[in-house]
């Protein structure tokens, strides 16, 4: 759909929720008001006389497989956000590894179950609490909170929200902040990516992958390695990749080696356990590698024990006076906790959409899936069969 019609139907969206739209308290976990979750619309008084359509969530409630994710309805009520938040009625869900990590009990910034999961989306807004002056009704939004999105309606922390491009649509809006804010830090903010810098590209052809090769191509002259399935090369050629390597088939520390003896600047590392080391040996001197994830702990839908102890103990460990020989820099990013820094945040996200406007970044939309099929949208990334982002709607299902 695009920008244009989007546009147009968020007026349908506000009277609807002016007509009674809420979300039911006992969905949330019991300290849903720490900051960064997001929380449901209060129930004002008279809402039952209203009788609008009952909301629907999807609800984390027990760690394990794909069943675990219910999908929920409860009564709807008008919203009536408290000060300093803003209500909205939700357009569009991203998925990302965190969420299938929270699934399997081993994300530890998930709030206590029962909970909806979802880290962001995008929306229109249908009310807003006190002290709020730089949102109103009928705004375009996308969302970035701890917990909460995947659900019809949330009331959200007005500072967590960020307007929308005219040219954006939903989908893009839900696929751009949790991908694009992360490969944004690793490379500039940790890696100082410059003119001639070359970088390793874990997964590739996921969401992280496909925004950090999209700013890749921001700076003059950067090589990219990136790590797909074969039948994903076309596609990331096609997004800025130098070097595509498919590691069912080829090592990519010796297809490096044979391209760039020295080796790489930058390491973005998703995986961790023993590629961390392997990602570590690539570097050269003044290089670094950036670790924000630990997708290596996910073998299958259920927690597997022998991958948790087989990441751990290869897990890469070095000391201080290690590093001072090698010229090197082993650091950690993790999204989630930087939740209370709103400028530091807000800054990255201003800037993202400066590169979207110029028409130098643009979110790749793996598929769409309905809330009734959740299980099969994460199927869909835990099986790595996406190419770009994985997103959940509302509303009916679209053609994949």
């Amino acid at each position: 759909m695009s920008a244009e019609r989007e546009v147009a139907e968020a007026a349908t969206v506000v009277a609807a929720a002016e007509a009674g739209a809420g979300e039911d308290a006992s969905l949330q976990p019991p300290n849903a008001e720490a900051a960064g979750d997001a929380q449901p619309p209060a129930v004002s008084e008279g809402a039952a006389a209203a009788s609008p359509p009952p909301l629907r969530s999807l609800v984390l409630t027990g760690f394990g497989g794909y069943d675990k994710v219910k999908l929920q309805s409860r009564p709807a009520a008008p919203p009536a956000p408290g000060a300093g938040h803003l209500t909205l009625r939700v357009r569009a869900c991203g998925l990302n590894f965190a969420d299938l990590m929270a699934r399997q009990g081993l994300y530890d910034r998930l709030p206590p179950l029962p909970v909806t999961p979802g880290m962001e989306g995008a929306g229109v807004v249908t009310a807003v609490g006190e002290g709020v002056s730089d949102r109103k009704v009928g705004d375009r939004v996308m969302v970035l909170v701890r917990s909460g999105m995947w659900q019809e309606e949330v009331t959200v922390p007005s500072a967590q929200t960020f307007l929308m491009p005219e040219a954006m649509t939903f989908e893009e809006a839900a696929a751009l902040l949790v991908n694009y804010i992360t490969a944004y830090m690793v490379l500039f903010d940790f890696g100082n990516l410059r003119p001639g810098h070359s970088v390793l590209v874990h997964m590739a052809a996921g969401g992280v992958g496909i925004a950090a090769l999209q700013l890749c191509r921001t700076v003059e002259n950067v090589t990219v390695f990136g790590t797909a399935s074969a039948s994903k090369h076309e596609m990331l050629k096609e997004n800025g990749i130098t070097h595509p390597i498919d590691y069912h088939t080829t090592d990519y520390v010796d297809e490096i080696r044979k391209i760039s003896p020295k080796g790489v600047d930058i390491v973005m590392d998703p995986l961790g356990g023993s590629d961390t080391a392997k990602g570590y040996s690539l570097l050269k001197p003044m290089g670094k590698v950036v670790i924000y994830g630990m997708a290596n702990l996910l073998t299958g839908p259920k927690r597997n024990l022998m991958a948790l102890a087989r990441t751990w103990w290869n897990q890469f460990s070095v000391t201080a006076l290690q590093l001072l020989p090698t010229n090197r820099a082993v650091c950690g990013f993790h999204l989630g906790y930087l939740d209370g820094e709103v400028e530091l945040v807000s800054g990255v996200v201003a800037r993202l959409v400066a590169l979207y406007n110029q028409g130098r970044i643009k979110p790749h939309i793996d598929s769409v899936w309905p809330f009734e099929k959740v299980a099969d949208a994460m199927r869909q990334m835990q099986e790595k069969r996406n190419v770009g982002k994985v997103l959940l709607v509302p509303g009916p299902e679209k053609e994949n």
